[in-house]
């Protein structure tokens, strides 16, 4: 029951983050691209650069920002799919970045070239 209401909990936090990011001009083209390697919870193109966006949603701070669950490992691991991911749509020299977007509260922030 827990694992469920956590799923929920993180949908409506990318539906947020995705909606935010449509109306800053960004087009999506992925949500929850996955494949053996991991996976990336929004992949989207605002002019030229493609942008892998990782989406953390939590109800308060009392643990720390969403953000900073966002550790190392994390990091290699979507790194390691973003790679795939370019590979596959031969996209190798298309810019990319990262992005991490929190949702605190109902709030969205939104941190560009994240890692």
């Amino acid at each position: 029951m827990i694992k469920f209401f956590n799923r929920a909990k993180g949908v409506k936090g990318e539906w947020q983050a995705s909606k935010y990011l449509i109306d800053k001009g960004y087009k999506i083209l992925e949500q929850n691209y996955s494949c053996s390697l991991g996976e990336i919870d929004i992949i989207a193109t605002l002019q030229d650069y493609i942008v892998f966006v990782e989406v953390k949603e939590r109800d308060t701070a009392s643990y720390g920002y969403p953000s900073e669950s966002v550790n190392h490992k994390k990091q290699s691991k979507i790194r390691n799919v973003a790679s795939y991911y370019l590979k596959i749509h031969k996209l190798y020299e298309s810019p990319c970045r990262f992005d991490v977007i929190e949702v605190l509260a109902g709030e969205v922030n939104h941190i560009e070239n994240a890692f």
